[in-house]
């Protein structure tokens, strides 16, 4: 069996990487850091199918700029678009997992970028899992994981003993969502609580004449 994971030389990445392993799976490391950038068409072109393949390369925005908003745009959201595509190609059946965030499920006043990148791939998951069946697709959204990505943030959370999920936690959402059997689902990772997809709220639906219609076309 083999497995993929972007971003696998990372806190997640790397936790990721181990518990696949336990499972079995050769696990194959797409990092910046051995040479794969997850925005290049070029580079997802020589990617082969996996029995399960994680999109998991992120970062934050730091300072809101230009060059720092497409960076974060071109790694969150189009390293999980462009696997989408390739995989979509190559694989018969199996299961895609993304990485997004709770950033994803809810507003981020201290990132905003990166919580427009998360919610843009909640919605992607959630539209296009559908049209890849066979093969499933989920994401998981953890809150703050005990990685370098909080460094910055690391005195003042322990200061006000909020608790980090450890790598590993989510590296089991991760197997939860790719196991379950289940397509277009995300998963929130909590400390102290179970992982579980996402209950989203239903949207109001319009009325014509005080009555209800249904759903639109397609």
């Amino acid at each position: 069996m083999k497995a993929l994971v972007t971003g696998g030389e990372g806190g997640l990445g790397r936790a990721i990487r181990t518990r696949l392993e336990a499972e079995g799976y050769e696990v194959e490391s797409l990092d910046l850091v051995n040479g794969f950038d997850v925005t290049s068409p070029a580079a997802w072109a020589e990617v082969g199918p996996a029995d399960v393949a994680c999109l998991n390369a992120g970062v934050l925005t730091g300072e809101l700029s230009y060059d720092n908003y497409r960076r974060a745009v071109s790694v969150n959201v189009d390293g999980v678009v462009l696997g989408v595509m390739r995989l979509r190609e190559v694989m018969r059946e199996g299961s895609i997992v993304a990485t997004a965030s709770l950033a994803g499920l809810t507003g981020m006043p201290s990132d905003p970028v990166y919580s427009l990148t998360k919610h843009a791939v909640v919605g992607f998951v959630r539209s296009m899992a559908p049209h890849l069946e066979p093969v499933r697709l989920n994401a998981v959204c953890p809150g703050l994981a005990d990685t370098p990505m909080v460094d910055g943030e690391r005195e003042a959370l322990e200061a006000a003993g909020f608790p980090l999920l450890a790598p590993a936690d989510v590296a089991d959402a991760v197997w939860r969502a790719a196991t379950s059997g289940r397509s277009g689902e995300c998963w929130f990772v909590q400390p102290g609580r179970e992982p579980a997809p996402f209950r989203f709220p239903n949207l109001p639906g319009p009325r014509v004449d005080g009555e209800k219609v249904g759903a639109p076309p397609g």
